[in-house]
């Protein structure tokens, strides 16, 4: 007769006891290599034969002044690897396919991104394809022209989206005009631009220098190093790739209420200024984010979700930008019940700022913290994707190998210094996006601006 999971869990005397937890080991025999190529592309390479696959991050900065750039950067991703003067969109996927291989390119304010995987042994035709779609796109009048009404219809039902609708919000109050808020263009730009336009951005900014290629996989470092180089080397310029300029520093103040009529949800964003992964306080903080609202079991999720049943899901986290980082809270809730839970979570937060953390929450967390590492970085793709973005900052292996001893080492005072002055609720600003006449109820709370 089969037993529950409930019998299984227990004996005569009482619950089965469960058996302590392993110790939390990070990889430390990755070998690499770090260096700079002749035409000012960083290569990191890192052997991890786990299969015999491959995985590639390349990452160019891609920021633009121009009103029109965000636009025309995302025509230019979607055709980047539609063909080349050597290769069609055919000759592209066939060539990639014969090696197990794949590449996609994306692009956001800050980063043109091109990523990718293949057997091992079909490194060098990835890099040769990937080499000519830098070197070669041409961005054919046909392709751009499909691909701008892909785009168009994608960002017309993007924008209809609540969460999108807050997003947008969120960053024109934090940041005002600045290009990092040109996250998704408008249609009407994308319709205008021409294949001509996406050649001229090709041309001026896809360039090596400053930009970084990661390479992680079933490859000796110093070998896919020398690949990358013969493979690229015509890829030069002697100008650098365009970086954001610096972002002003948060002022905390009023939540802005953006209306949105007819809603029966709420957005609540809160956003604050944090620190980067290179500040010594950053473990602690990192500690604190996780138990205010940084994973399920958080105080934020068990207060508004699993006691108050304000919704379904609210987080806190981090988001870094070349030069600094912000912290982010974000939960959509019913409208009639805006105001309780934005009332909840500044009560979270100033019970975090002013009690602190056990020291049984800073040992769940710290436990919690190292595992999702170590989970992220188990396998080739979680490896480069976390290099790749730790890259664009100036950082490497040696930073993502040192970090569980740097959260192990962090004490519960220095988790609860860093709750007290991050977390404190007059460090916040952000948005509040829903119908106006519903949420009325937050004028009782104050530090909330309604629009005129």
């Amino acid at each position: 007769m089969s037993r529950t999971a409930e019998e299984i869990g227990r004996t005569e005397t009482g619950p089965r006891p469960l058996p302590a937890l392993g110790e939390q080991r990070a990889a430390t025999n990755l070998s690499s290599v770090d260096t700079v190529l002749p035409n000012g592309l960083r290569v990191i390479a890192v052997h991890q034969p786990t299969v015999p696959m491959v995985e590639l991050r390349l990452r160019v900065p891609f920021a633009g002044a121009e009103a029109a750039h965000a636009a025309t950067a995302e025509v230019l991703a979607a055709t980047i690897l539609t063909g080349t003067a050597k290769r069609d969109r055919v000759g592209v996927d066939t060539e990639l396919a014969l090696v197990g291989g794949e590449l996609s390119a994306a692009v956001d304010p800050e980063l043109l991104s091109i990523g990718g995987n293949a057997l091992a042994t079909g490194f060098g035709t990835v890099l040769a394809v990937l080499a000519d779609a830098l070197t070669g796109a041409v961005h054919a009048d046909d392709e751009v022209a499909g691909e701008k009404a892909r785009l168009i219809e994608r960002i017309t039902v993007a924008r209809s989206k609540p969460n999108v609708i807050a997003r947008l919000a969120l960053q024109r109050h934090r940041y005002g005009d600045h290009p990092i808020t040109r996250e998704i263009p408008e249609a009407a730009d994308v319709a205008g631009v021409t294949a001509a336009d996406v050649r001229a951005l090709h041309a001026k900014a896809v360039l090596p220098r400053g930009s970084v290629l990661v390479v992680v996989g079933d490859v000796e470092p110093a070998r896919a190093v020398e690949q990358a180089a013969a493979a690229l080397a015509g890829w030069e310029s002697d100008r650098s790739a365009a970086v954001l300029p610096a972002l002003p520093h948060l002022t905390p103040g009023d939540l802005l209420v953006v209306s949105r009529p007819g809603a029966v949800q709420s957005q609540i964003r809160l956003t604050a200024q944090s620190i980067t992964r290179t500040d010594p306080r950053y473990p602690a903080l990192q500690l604190a984010n996780l138990a205010f609202g940084g994973f399920f079991s958080s105080r934020l999720v068990e207060n508004i979700r699993e006691d108050k049943g304000y919704t379904y899901h609210a987080r806190s986290y981090p988001e870094f930008t070349p030069d600094g980082a912000t912290l982010l809270i974000d939960t959509d809730t019913a409208s009639d019940v805006t105001a309780a839970a934005l009332l909840e979570i500044r009560y979270e937060l100033g019970k975090l700022a002013i009690g602190g953390l056990t020291e049984s929450e800073v040992d769940t967390v710290r436990q919690y913290a190292i595992g999702s590492l170590l989970t992220s970085t188990s396998s080739q793709g979680g490896i480069a994707s976390q290099l790749a973005s730790l890259a664009v900052l100036g950082l490497g292996l040696d930073w993502l190998v040192g970090h569980p001893d740097r959260l192990k080492a962090v004490t519960p005072e220095q988790v609860a210094a860093a709750a007290q002055e991050f977390f404190a609720p007059n460090r916040f600003t952000g948005v509040v996006v829903g119908d106006v006449e519903i949420l009325a109820p937050l004028k009782h709370l104050g530090g909330v601006t309604f629009p005129e």
